[in-house]
């Protein structure tokens, strides 16, 4: 007595067409009754075509993450300023003037920034990101003005930044 598969008796027979053939009975009843695979146009079940099925899938479970024990510490950025220096060039009226023209200060403010320069040697005349300093003192340079920039609070004390 045997037992599992029955398998048909029927010989393969030709389609119309040549190079074709029919599904044999063991192939019918593997595709459910159908003579072709899923419409593909084969003639065999294909297990990677569009037809075939997924197996068992792995599901994981969602897995709840800590955060770290470590403090974030900000660092706040130490603001850059723009330096203008004094040089025997350029007019104070022409300083003042490119004051006025860059930063948009008032014509008090710029001749108190020009008279810093005069007479101090030095003035501050913005501060900012490092990227606005740098671009500062470009513009600066453009209109013929000495000008450095640095973090703030380094060099007033010979450079230990205190």
């Amino acid at each position: 007595m045997m037992r599992g598969l029955v398998r048909a008796t029927n010989p393969p027979a030709r389609a119309s067409g040549p190079g074709r053939t029919r599904a044999t009975g063991t192939e019918t009843a593997m595709l459910g009754g159908k003579t072709k695979g899923c419409g593909t146009g084969r003639t065999k079940p294909q297990p990677s075509g569009p037809c075939a099925t997924m197996g068992p899938v792995a599901m994981t479970a969602p897995v709840e993450v800590g955060r770290p024990e470590v403090e974030d510490v900000t660092v706040p950025d130490v603001p850059w300023i723009v330096i203008v220096w004094n040089d025997p060039i350029n007019l104070m009226s022409y300083v003042t003037f490119v004051f006025q023209k860059l930063f948009g200060y008032s014509k008090e403010k710029a001749t108190m920034l020009m008279l810093d320069v005069h007479e101090k040697g030095r003035a501050v005349v913005s501060s900012g990101s490092r990227e606005e300093a740098e671009a500062d003192v470009f513009r600066l340079h453009e209109h013929g003005l000495w000008a450095t920039m640095e973090k703030d609070g380094v060099g007033r004390d010979g450079g230990r930044g205190g």
